[in-house]
């Protein structure tokens, strides 16, 4: 089982360096000494918050060759400091939960190495009335990513299902996914992965960072540009869905 750590912002590729060095630096000397700012991490903190990049980002024509995480993480980012959320580590772990979520096998759940994987809600809760203290962290930290995910980038799909078919709320998924991070947060190994500031921010901000994440995918993300790395969130995400 793996646990989803911040590090968008950390392991950036050389193609993500270049990207950043080409946008924000006009001369080659301007671009030397931003690869060197970039290996320094409060430095490279402030430069990744230039809304050049941003623009860069949503102006680009074709297919971008920068890394899916730091896709993310300027997308995230942004949106979350519209909306007055400034921890950039919360940031960049809920980038890496949409960057997980754009590989369809990587954001499987297997509580053992030959058990299915758990597919829906239901059956993540009733795993958790008989798996270990070991799994439910693993299976709580799971199912608070998937109500963020889901909730945070299809809100009309959920609200469509709950009127037409009786199915959950959004209501629903933010208390799912409180009580989920509230848990994990407060297990052993959340201390031991550093996730539990994470985890207690996430659980009392659920509705923020939800609502930050609407407006990323109302204003920032167009599912008509067929940009690679939102059609591959897409398509894993479509096995979320019965």
């Amino acid at each position: 089982m793996k646990v989803i750590r911040p590090a968008c912002r950390i392991q950036l590729t050389a193609e993500d360096v270049n990207f950043i060095t080409r946008v924000l630096g006009e001369r080659m000397s301007e671009m030397e000494a931003l690869s060197r700012l970039l290996a320094d991490e409060t430095s490279r903190d402030t430069l990744l918050d230039d809304e050049r990049l941003l623009r860069a980002i949503l102006e680009a024509r074709g297919c971008l060759s920068i890394s899916t995480p730091f896709y993310f993480y300027i997308l995230v980012r942004h949106a979350f400091l519209r909306a007055g959320m400034s921890d950039r580590a919360m940031a960049d772990y809920v980038a890496a939960v949409l960057a997980e979520y754009s590989d369809m096998e990587a954001s499987r759940l297997r509580l053992r190495s030959n058990a299915p994987p758990l597919e829906y809600f239901v059956d993540m809760l009733a795993a958790l009335q008989h798996c270990d203290d070991t799994a439910r962290f693993y299976l709580r930290a799971f199912m608070g990513n998937t109500a963020l995910f889901l909730s945070g980038i299809f809100p009309d799909r959920i609200r469509y299902r709950a009127a037409r078919r009786g199915a959950p709320s959004l209501g629903y998924y933010t208390g799912l996914g409180r009580a989920s991070y509230r848990e994990a947060g407060e297990h052993r190994l959340a201390r031991q992965y550093e996730l539990d500031g994470i985890f207690d921010q996430l659980a009392e901000r659920f509705e923020e960072t939800r609502c930050a994440l609407n407006d990323l995918r109302d204003h920032l993300i167009s599912l008509d540009d067929h940009d690679p790395a939102v059609e591959a969130m897409l398509s894993a995400s479509a096995r979320l869905w019965s």
